[in-house]
């Protein structure tokens, strides 16, 4: 693409020569004469006269004198869709491999692929375009959707309802068991798993994360959210729309999160909390069976607090070691009695 095509899309204003060639995207420090870079911070901006990149994108009203750079409102969301177009996912050729296993009552769209040793059983169905890569297994009953990427070795369980657009990474396992048992006369009885499973459009989970099914409900990812490798989300459990939740996270049974809640890595939420929308979360948080998070919320810590209460918190934690020698210091000069 042209700079000039380019900044077409991005609906910005150019600097310096609109006809240099642009083959691709890279970061300021790599980028060379035909890539594309960005700049949205302070010292990214000093540091891009530096840089060999072809084209840097720029916050609106950003000169860099020598440089060829287009200036928008949102340089990152710029930057995403001049990548989408400058390195376009490539499609898999529709077709089935001769070791894939298909019921003969399983209902495929048009252009499906289905790589080596897929399996997919009686009653399933998937939708048009959908890539099914090698191992892919889809249980009884499976409804997935138009225009899904499923990556190898990912495990559907009968009856699970997966939307349209849907991306699911390596090692994904939707609808197993949930973690329910009850201690009677002397051993574990397993409680009932025998729930549903709906992921809606547009979600994306990554490698070897696992939804459970619900015991008697249904757990539920709503539009659009976006969900780490390494995670575990519980039976039961409702996760709005675009809400997005890092690595490592465990959300427990029957926990309800809502619309555009960011969770960071490794946090932990108990059964039965309750994250309303637009709440944050931060890294290695916990959130205690029950706790209610209120809408727009900033929780740091374990037990998981207010963010401005954690920090007053920590520092006070910081300054331990100097306050325990203060005490030892002041303890020496009391006079000593004896026993």
């Amino acid at each position: 693409m042209k700079v000039s095509e380019i900044a077409h899309l991005a609906d910005g204003e150019i600097q310096g020569d609109g006809e240099r060639e642009i083959r691709g995207v890279a970061g300021m420090e790599t980028a060379a004469e035909q890539d594309l870079a960005f700049a949205d911070s302070e010292a990214a901006l000093r540091s891009a006269p530096e840089s060999r990149a072809g084209c840097i994108l720029v916050p609106e009203g950003t000169v860099l004198a020598g440089c060829t750079t287009i200036a928008v409102r949102n340089v990152r969301l710029a930057f995403i869709r001049a990548a989408e177009v400058l390195h376009p996912i490539r499609p898999a050729k529709p077709g089935i491999h001769p070791t894939a296993q298909i019921a003969p009552d399983a209902q495929l769209g048009t252009g499906v692929t289905a790589g080596a040793n897929v399996v997919i059983e009686s009653g399933a169905s998937v939708g048009e375009g959908t890539q099914l890569g090698a191992g892919v297994f889809l249980g009884e009953g499976v409804t997935l959707g138009s225009r899904c990427v499923l990556y190898p070795r990912v495990s559907i369980y009968p009856g699970v309802q997966v939307g349209d657009r849907v991306v699911l990474h390596a090692g994904v396992v939707l609808g197993a068991d949930g973690f329910g048992y009850l201690f009677a006369e002397g051993h574990h009885h397993k409680f009932p798993q025998l729930g549903g499973l709906v992921i809606e459009n547009d979600v994306e989970i990554g490698a070897n994360s696992t939804v459970d099914r619900g015991s008697l409900g249904t757990t539920h990812i709503g539009e659009g959210t976006k969900i780490d490798n390494l995670v575990q989300v519980a039976h039961n459990v409702r996760i709005g729309r675009h809400s997005v939740i890092a690595a490592q996270t465990g959300i427990s049974g029957s926990a309800v999160i809502g619309d555009y809640v960011t969770i960071a890595g490794q946090v932990g939420v108990a059964d039965h909390v309750r994250i309303e929308d637009e709440a944050v979360i931060g890294a290695q948080a916990g959130i205690p069976t029950g706790k209610a998070v209120r809408k727009g919320s900033v929780m740091w810590g374990t037990p998981a607090r207010p963010l401005s209460e954690f920090k007053k918190m920590y520092a006070h934690l910081s300054r331990l070691p100097e306050l325990a020698q203060k005490i030892k210091e002041l303890s020496a000069k009391l006079p000593q009695t004896k026993e």
